[in-house]
């Protein structure tokens, strides 16, 4: 029997491509744990004296809401969440620069660090390292779903 006289062809639709899967999985656990680093961070700063260094501590609070979102959408998965994913992590990879670059042009606008000061130097540049690995994933994502 050949391909051409079979009856049952594969007809089935690809199963949908899971962002949370492989080395999205890992994604998954860093932007996890950045969420909860972040958050604590800003509770624990804004608790102890917000008028200290009011703009640090909410940057870090952006921060967690960003690595949160972002987080929720790998795990969500589907197109939509992609496509809201990938805006995040550009968001967050111009947060970092811009961010990194006014911490180091203009030190004295921070009386305390951000998870962003210095392009993320105090947790050894993973937050500039993790938005673009999560373009890359999430463009990658979009390949094998079409």
């Amino acid at each position: 029997m050949s391909d051409t006289d079979r009856s049952e062809v594969a007809t089935e639709p690809k199963p949908p491509f899971e962002l949370g899967t492989g080395p999205g999985r890992v994604l998954v656990w860093f932007y996890g744990v950045f969420t909860v680093a972040a958050a604590s961070r800003t509770i624990v700063e804004m608790a102890r004296g917000f008028d200290r260094a009011p703009l640090a501590y909410s940057l870090s609070a952006v921060a967690a809401v960003v690595y949160g979102f972002i987080t929720y959408s790998l795990v969500r998965g589907g197109e939509k969440a992609r496509r809201a994913a990938l805006v995040c992590c550009a968001a967050e990879l111009l947060g970092v620069l811009v961010v990194g670059a006014w911490t180091l042009a203009e030190p004295a606008a921070f009386p305390d660090a951000t998870v962003w000061s210095d392009f993320g130097m105090g947790y050894l540049f993973i937050p500039v390292i993790l938005p673009v690995t999560g373009m890359i994933w999430l463009r990658r994502a979009k390949t094998v779903t079409v």
